[in-house]
């Protein structure tokens, strides 16, 4: 039957301005000679990119045989939870340049957001719609290679530190409003900015940060940040939020509310099934300040490295999230993988290697690139050889 076989998937890949026209292409060795900017590859069953599953008949897209097989593809648990829809989207992001300042809503937040939206007749596919979804949007990157990102807000006394080098008279107030603790009057008056005193304060920042640059690597992303957006007060970021260098193998949750952007490196991604983005600043995209200041969480939490916790030759990245769970499997010729034999629904992405992919009903051949879709009901597998798989899973 459907669903106890293992099935390949293809899938969406996204270009947006931000993408690489290699770190993807190279990563699962696809030809893209046109050099278009692969942002994301999605993997999962979003509107916006729903994956293929790859039959003999032709493929078929991951939502209709879900919705046919609902119970048997996802698992009881997880119908139960979730009901007959993938809690999860799993992707790769290229990003070569910065993403916009932006945030997530919670649950509560992300419904309101889409009946607005929805009830002022705001298209589905208009640029000018936050909310593409219902659902909240938690999520966790993990570094394939060195990974810069922007993330939650420094304690106002080290910001306040940073004003006073790089800006200190077009800031003056706002840094005293800062030491009094006043991080979201603080926030809130930078990000409406009329446009006179907007650009004194953007010159004065990037020509002191200029002198600091090579000192300082926050001082440095304001002076890069500063030549593709000059007009915008995003470009002190950096400064405002805590710089993350994620070294390869390394992962960072972000719940809803925390304030962001990946600014460069390859990654892989996996959140709750929701493509809800309330950008503030640094893109071309639509920009609403006033939904993002509703949305963000104003305190200074410290960001939490992720390095995972192995389990054999699996290493699990739990983050409390109910909807996903990431595991990175290493396997040789002398250590292959078994899947436990209780599951509930599971995407697999190779990423080296070729190997051997197999169970009582299937047996195939993975290699770089590949995706494979893995129901509940699916006997256990085993993956064989020298590999490195990521694997996308609902928790028990």
């Amino acid at each position: 039957m459907l669903y106890h076989e293992i099935h390949r998937l293809a899938n969406t890949i996204q270009t947006y301005s931000w993408g690489s026209p290699s770190f993807i292409a190279e990563l699962l060795h696809i030809d893209n000679m046109s050099r278009e900017p692969h942002a994301e590859l999605w993997m999962g069953t979003h509107p916006r990119g729903p994956s293929q599953v790859i039959m003999e008949g032709g493929p078929v897209p991951l939502p209709s045989l879900i919705a046919e097989y609902p119970h048997e593809i996802l698992g009881r648990r997880v119908t139960a939870n979730f009901g007959n829809a993938l809690p999860f989207l799993f992707k790769i992001l290229g990003v070569e340049r910065p993403l916009s300042i932006q945030v997530h809503p919670d649950k509560q937040q992300a419904a309101a957001g889409f009946s607005r939206e929805n009830n002022k007749g705001v298209p589905p596919d208009s640029p000018e719609r936050n909310y593409h979804d219902d659902n909240h949007k938690p999520e966790l990157i993990y570094a394939l290679t060195p990974f810069t990102a922007l993330c939650g807000f420094r304690a106002p006394r080290v910001i306040a530190d940073y004003l006073d080098n790089i800006a200190p008279h077009t800031l003056r107030e706002e840094t005293t409003i800062l030491r009094s603790g006043g991080l979201k009057t603080f926030y809130s008056r930078l990000m409406t900015l009329a446009p006179e005193r907007k650009k004194e304060i953007i010159d004065e920042t990037a020509l002191n940060a200029a002198k600091l640059s090579r000192e300082d690597g926050a001082c440095a992303w304001i002076c890069r940040l500063s030549k593709e957006y000059p007009d915008d007060a995003g470009i002190l970021s950096p400064v405002i939020l805590n710089l993350v260098e994620l070294k390869p193998g390394q992962a960072m949750y972000l719940p809803a509310g925390r304030l962001h952007a990946y600014i460069h490196g390859l990654g892989i991604e996996l959140m709750a099934n929701s493509d809800n983005v309330i950008r503030g600043g640094l893109t071309g995209k639509n920009i609403d300040v006033a939904e993002l200041l509703s949305i963000v969480t104003f305190s200074d939490t410290p960001v939490e490295i992720m390095e995972g916790a192995a389990d054999g030759n699996e290493k699990v990245f739990r983050t409390g999230a109910a909807e996903f769970q990431l595991s990175e499997i290493n396997t040789s010729i002398y250590q292959s993988y078994q899947s436990a034999e209780i599951r509930n629904v599971e995407i697999l992405l190779f990423v080296e290697g070729t190997v051997t992919l197999e169970s009582s009903s299937t047996e195939l051949t993975a290699s770089p690139g590949d995706v494979f879709l893995i129901p509940a009901l699916a006997p256990p597998y085993r993956i064989t050889g020298n590999c490195r798989v990521f694997k996308a899973a609902v928790p028990l």
